[in-house]
């Protein structure tokens, strides 16, 4: 009788631990640091003095299993319980994981498991000069009639920098000969945009081809250089240039859409006959991320997908396209590409700290577990419901 009645109050008291496995005194302080550090440090830099910024005892540190845990799937920080100090858990490519962000900021969690604290970190990973502009091609060709008037324009494809602020690209500069200046226009986009200008009128009986040499410089210290050589050779009369039909292209895909689809395509006319007149089109702008997803047809201007989309990785695409012709006058055109969310991910699960033991007399409401739901998709498919 005596040990049929202690079997109940044992499984009473499992079941009220059951009850209360999600609860405990837990005190979270968001937002509590933030630190700032250059990119492409090696592992195991120092970050900052968590220890002494938050005043935890290196004792307190180690004896209740502090550690800290990156907002993500990769781990880019870590806790040396040793001195106290945050450091860097891999080498951090700024360009890779904040592309054409201004501000770059890596959140993580350091949680101190004995007390059930957790503190928010936020390091700004700031830019260095890591990165040369580089043009697409070392050589290009440009076409001109020997009528075109001094003045005449002809845009030229820029050069392109990942770095950002006085680190990214600044100024161009041009060498040759005296047919030829350089103008820079900058765009809406506050972008620099090359174009060479016909100084003095050409003579294709008194010179066949002109030879030039683009160069583009950052503003970093050392100032890094790329140079492009331009070959400017002299034709007979163009007298129309291609237009697009439009000066922006806009299309909305869902993340799904087959590989190899045809996503929109651009038009541009020239009434001009033979080769003045033949249209083929090039992508004048596109990061190396974007020129991996899609391909553009030279002949038909179409859009196509060549790697599958994911929505979590990129929602939106901005192209600059351009349409030649036989005589190189072109035209450009923008193209944007919206990618929808469809709900392709299922939530994420884990327990990011949890008691081993509870005291039979804990009050309700106590805190004994800290769980983390993620789902990476946007909208109502990443709304988490707990339950």
């Amino acid at each position: 009788m005596c040990a049929a009645r202690e079997g109940r109050w044992v499984r009473r008291r499992r079941s009220l631990l059951l009850c209360c496995v999600l609860v405990a005194a837990w005190e979270a302080a968001w937002g509590q640091l933030r630190y700032s550090v250059p990119e492409e440090l090696p592992k195991g830099s120092f970050v900052g003095d968590v220890a002494k910024d938050l005043a935890l005892e290196l004792a307190a540190l180690r004896a209740r299993g502090a550690r800290v845990v990156s907002q993500g799937r990769t781990q880019y920080f870590a806790l040396n319980t040793n001195s106290g100090h945050l450091v860097t858990a891999e080498r951090i490519d700024r360009e890779q994981i904040c592309e054409n962000v201004q501000l770059c900021v890596l959140r993580c969690d350091l949680i101190v498991e004995g007390e059930m604290k957790v503190y928010t970190i936020e390091v700004e990973i700031t830019d260095i000069n890591d990165n040369t502009p580089k043009f697409r091609e070392i050589e290009v060709k440009l076409r001109v009639s020997e009528t075109a008037s001094p003045g005449s324009r002809f845009h030229l494809r820029g050069a392109q920098d990942p770095d950002i602020g006085s680190n990214s690209l600044q100024s161009y500069a041009l060498r040759g000969d005296e047919h030829f200046s350089l103008s820079v226009q900058a765009g809406a986009d506050g972008e620099k945009r090359p174009e060479l200008v016909l100084a003095k009128a050409l003579d294709r009986e008194e010179a066949a081809f002109h030879e030039l040499l683009l160069t583009v410089s950052d503003g970093g210290e050392p100032a890094r250089t790329g140079t492009v050589r331009i070959r400017v050779i002299v034709l007979d009369a163009n007298d129309n240039a291609p237009a697009f039909s439009q000066e922006v292209y806009s299309v909305r895909v869902p993340e799904d859409v087959p590989v190899g689809s045809t996503l929109l395509s651009v038009t541009a006319t020239d009434p001009d006959d033979g080769t003045y007149g033949d249209v083929k089109y090039t992508l004048n702008k596109i990061t190396e991320k974007a020129s991996k997803i899609f391909r553009l047809d030279p002949e038909s201007g179409a859009i196509k997908l060549e790697k599958k989309l994911d929505f979590e990785e990129g929602d939106a695409y901005e192209l600059e396209v351009q349409a030649s012709d036989g005589g190189d006058f072109s035209d450009t055109a923008k193209v944007s590409i919206s990618v929808t969310d469809v709900n392709d991910n299922a939530p994420e699960i884990s327990v990011r700290s949890a008691l081993s033991e509870i005291s039979e007399d804990a009050a309700p409401g106590t805190v004994v577990a800290l769980v983390h739901v993620q789902d990476r998709d946007s909208g109502g498919n990443g709304e988490e419901i707990i339950g």
